[in-house]
Parts: structure tokens; sequence; C-alpha cells
């Protein structure tokens, strides 16, 4: 709760990439509230409020990961809403003049993307979509200490300068700082 507030604040692709962490996190412990608040919840130093507030997050959390059917895999809608807001943000700044750095880093990143949209079967609905999931693919990999062979490597890191890029857009409109 703490880390996910932060990181939505600062950074809205480690939010996610953060979230669908957490999603997995509470499937390992099957749902199950009181593993997650033994092995998880008491172990952040801090004062008994702010732990039940943890708590309940991760309550929360499960109640509707058990709600939304998403138990075994998948991802909670508000997660998805955010990767749709990114995605409508792309498709804006791929249109804006203003915004040629961003169009220089697509173009950069389109291959990848490519590659990551014919992979994913028809199961991603968008381009952002594609690169979270490739993002998060490298990050477990990374997490198993498995390699990533250097074709799949270098074009995941124009599609992470992507993401990279479209966060810090993100921040700016949500700040005022830029227009569209």
């Amino acid at each position: 709760m703490i880390i996910a507030k932060q990181k939505k604040k600062e950074n809205i692709a480690e939010y996610i990439l953060y979230m669908w962490q957490i999603e997995d996190l509470i499937r390992a412990y099957k749902l199950n509230m009181n593993e997650i608040s033994k092995n998880v919840v008491e172990k952040f130093d801090q004062p008994g409020n702010i732990k039940k507030e943890i708590s309940n997050w991760y309550q929360g959390l499960i109640d509707l990961m058990r709600e939304e059917g998403k138990v075994e895999t998948g991802h909670l809608q508000f997660i998805h809403n955010t990767i749709n807001d990114l995605n409508q943000l792309h498709l804006q700044l791929l249109k804006s003049p203003e915004h040629l750095d961003y169009i220089e880093i697509y173009n950069k990143a389109k291959e990848g993307i490519v590659e990551l949209m014919n992979k994913s079967k028809g199961t991603v609905e968008n381009e952002i979509e594609a690169c979270f999931n490739g993002l998060y693919g490298i990050l477990m990999l990374r997490l198993q200490q498995k390699t990533v062979n250097m074709e799949t490597a270098t074009a995941m890191t124009s599609v992470s300068q992507l993401i990279a890029l479209i966060s810090k857009k993100y921040k700016q409109l949500e700040e005022g700082k830029i227009e569209l």
C-alpha cells in the first residue's frame, strides 16, 4: 500500500508492474490473508495502525480478485483501466507534432512491440499492454535468474525507453505541465 501509493504518484509504469507483482504475490499465498499477514504485512517496520491499513489494502485486493474472477490469472480492472489510459495518451502523443521525441522513441521500439503483439496471440488489447507484458516477462525471468537472449534484451531496451517516456509524459499531463 505504501509503496503502491508512492509509485503511483511518481512513476505510473513502475506502479503497474508493482501491482502485477502484488497480484502474483497474493496468488502465491493462495489468497490466504492469514499467510499474507504473517509473511508480508508483519515484515513492514511500521506501527500497528499502519500495518492494519496495509492488511486492509491486501484484503481489499483479495476481495476484488475474487469478485472479478482474477484468482488464477489476469489483472484487476482498475490496473487494466490505467493501462488503457496510458494507451489513450500513447495514441494522442503519436498524433502530436509537439511530441516528436515520443514518436522517435516509438519508432525505435515499434519492431519489438509488433513482435510482442504477435507473441500475445490476441490476448492483449493494445500496444501499451503488450509493452507491459514484455517488461513484466523480462522482470520475471531476471527474478528467476534466467538468461535473456541479446535480441530480446535489445528489443526490450527500446520498449523500456518508450514506457519510461510515456510515464514521464503521463506525470507531466497529470501535473498540468503539458497539454494534448
